[in-house]
């Protein structure tokens, strides 16, 4: 066989072996994910156990919707990590907003600390920067969230406090 004959058919191959690959892929769509059902809601947590005991504390409160997180924490400190100005009696508040996700037994959180209003926040008191957290799911029922901290072990007891259905948005 002449060798332009077999340079064509390894040509050829490539072609189809190129069209069967660019015909598998898929653009996925311009959309918010759907993330877990059972997450859905605004998710607060009441109170932390022997927090009379500690020097500092924070409780949350998580809104999901689809893939989204939007976090608020607040913080009770006997003791002044911060200038005085940012100390406001041992009290405040943080915010942070991201995306989460599910894998096994494991919550992964990766958000920004944000303004009030959940826009990016660069300077200022407290934390900036990067919000990444992994939390152990210990329990999860139709009104009850029970996590555990993978950085300190602490444990935060979430209470459903309304629900919310997905409505996926545009990116």
């Amino acid at each position: 066989m002449p060798k332009y004959k077999v340079g064509l058919k390894r040509l050829s191959m490539v072609f189809v072996v190129a069209g069967l690959l660019y015909s598998s892929c898929s653009r996925l769509p311009n959309i918010q994910g759907k993330g877990e059902a059972f997450m859905q809601g605004v998710w607060n947590e009441d109170s932390v156990a022997f927090s009379h005991k500690l020097s500092n504390y924070t409780q949350h409160r998580f809104k999901v919707t689809c893939d989204s997180i939007y976090i608020d924490l607040v913080t009770h400190s006997k003791v002044n990590f911060y200038e005085d100005s940012c100390y406001h009696n041992g009290v405040w508040k943080e915010y942070a907003k991201g995306v989460y996700a599910v894998r096994g037994d494991t919550l992964i959180v990766g958000a920004t600390f944000t303004h009030a209003n959940y826009k990016q926040k660069i300077s200022g008191c407290y934390r900036i920067g990067r919000y990444d957290k992994n939390f152990l799911i210990k329990k999860h029922s139709s009104d009850t969230l029970i996590l555990e901290s993978l950085n300190d072990q602490s444990e935060i007891k979430l209470v459903l406090k309304e629900k919310i259905n997905c409505v996926q948005k545009e990116l």
